[in-house]
Parts: structure tokens; C-alpha cells; sequence
């Protein structure tokens, strides 16, 4: 199995006046095509500055990130966003959905960005919001679903462009158990379809879904299991 993503000596500091506070401190991690991860790690621990960095997001102040096998980590923000486009998926905690559109059209957008025609567009986005389970809730606005219902919209608009790995940020964040369980059953379900997977956690019993767990303290990275 050929690793999509590769971390090396990876450090990050920021710049607060005159002092610098680091993030990072040294990270190496590597992550195989298939897989499905999760990072935990408590408040404070350097788990969103990673993610960030692994989503395109930001840049390290250290160290080499390689992606799909190319250095993202020398790259300008012009390219960075255009890996970010064709490369990443992202799910977020609060959904992120544009209000005014409907699910079919927030879905749309990823595909809008990369050229696609109207038709295209609309028959990606409908093929997989059926596979989501809301083909029957296209023409809804994001306010007319319950919170796991727009999760699940999110996760349609995170996969519609096929990237190359999927990266969830506490995806289960503002659901109750059920909805949360069902929501990590999607993860699983595409991960079994081959797709890269990375969920950034604090929570235990969300990280024992993974089929591996990375854990960060204090800005450095072990590979472990939860116990």
C-alpha cells in the first residue's frame, strides 16, 4: 500500500509579538491510500494547527509535507488552493452550508469551481446525495434538515469532486449520539469503498471508529491505540 501522505520533521511556531509560541515540534507521520485515521488530542495540543497544514490551510515553519507525492509544504497559496480544490475533501463541525441554496446546489459548488457544465454538475451532485440518503431532500434548504441530515449534505459536497483524502474536523461535533453514530457509519462505509479518511478528534469513542488512532501532545505525535 503507497502512502498518500507523508510528514517529515514537521515543526510550526507562531509569532504572538515578540514571543513565539510553538505548535508543532517535530512531527512525522505517514499515512497510506485507504486508510482511516484519527487524530486526537486534547485542547491546546497542536491537532488543529496539523490539520490545517494537512488540509492546505496553512504551511509549516519546518520540515517536508508531501501529498499524493508532491511537496505541498514549498508551495505558494495559489497552488495551495488549488490542491486544496482537486485534492481534499473537508467536513466541518458546523456544517458550513451556504443558507440561501439548496442541498442540491450547496453540493453543486465544488464542481462549479472545477469547470463543470450545468448538467454534469447536477447529475454528480445527485448521484451522491443518494448515496447519503437525502435523494429525496434535494430541493431543501439546509434550515429545513435536522443537524445530522446537514452533516450529511456536507460529507455529499466533500466527495462530489472525488479528492484524494477526505479530512473531518470533529464531524460529530453538534450531533446527538444517534445522529454521530450514524454520520461515522458514512466514514466507514466510504472508507470500505477505498476513500482516504482523517477524522481530527478530541473525543475517544468518535477516534475507536478509526482503524488507526494518532495522538498529539504538546505538539508531537505518537501512533497508538485507545484504550
Amino acid at each position: 500500500m503507497s502512502d498518500i501522505i507523508n510528514i517529515k520533521s514537521m515543526k510550526k511556531e507562531y509569532r504572538m509579538g515578540k514571543i513565539t509560541v510553538p505548535a508543532l515540534n517535530g512531527v512525522d507521520i505517514t499515512i497510506n491510500a485507504g486508510e482511516f485515521v484519527a487524530i486526537i488530542g486534547p485542547s491546546g495540543s497542536g491537532k488543529s494547527t496539523l490539520m490545517h497544514i494537512l488540509g492546505c490551510l496553512d504551511t509549516p515553519t519546518d520540515g517536508n509535507y508531501t501529498l499524493n507525492s508532491e511537496l505541498v509544504s514549498a508551495m505558494k497559496k495559489g497552488k495551495l488552493a488549488l490542491i486544496r480544490n482537486k485534492q481534499i475533501g473537508f467536513v466541518f463541525q458546523t456544517f458550513n452550508l451556504l443558507p440561501h441554496l439548496n442541498i442540491l446546489k450547496n453540493v453543486e459548488l465544488p464542481l462549479m469551481y472545477a469547470g463543470f457544465n450545468k448538467k454534469k454538475r447536477t447529475q454528480t451532485a445527485k448521484k451522491v446525495l443518494i448515496e447519503v440518503g437525502l435523494g429525496n431532500r434535494l430541493k431543501h434548504k439546509p434550515s429545513e434538515l435536522s443537524g445530522g441530515q446537514r452533516q450529511r449534505v456536507a460529507i455529499a459536497r466533500a466527495i462530489v469532486n472525488n479528492p484524494t483524502i477526505i479530512l473531518a474536523d470533529e464531524p460529530t461535533g453538534n450531533l446527538d449520539t444517534a445522529s454521530g453514530g450514524d454520520i461515522l457509519s458514512i466514514f466507514s462505509d466510504l472508507n470500505d469503498k477505498g476513500n482516504t479518511i482523517i477524522i481530527v478528534t478530541h473525543d475517544p469513542a468518535v477516534a475507536k471508529r478509526a482503524n488507526r488512532v494518532i495522538n498529539i501532545v504538546d505538539g508531537l505525535i505518537q501512533d497508538g491505540n485507545i484504550s
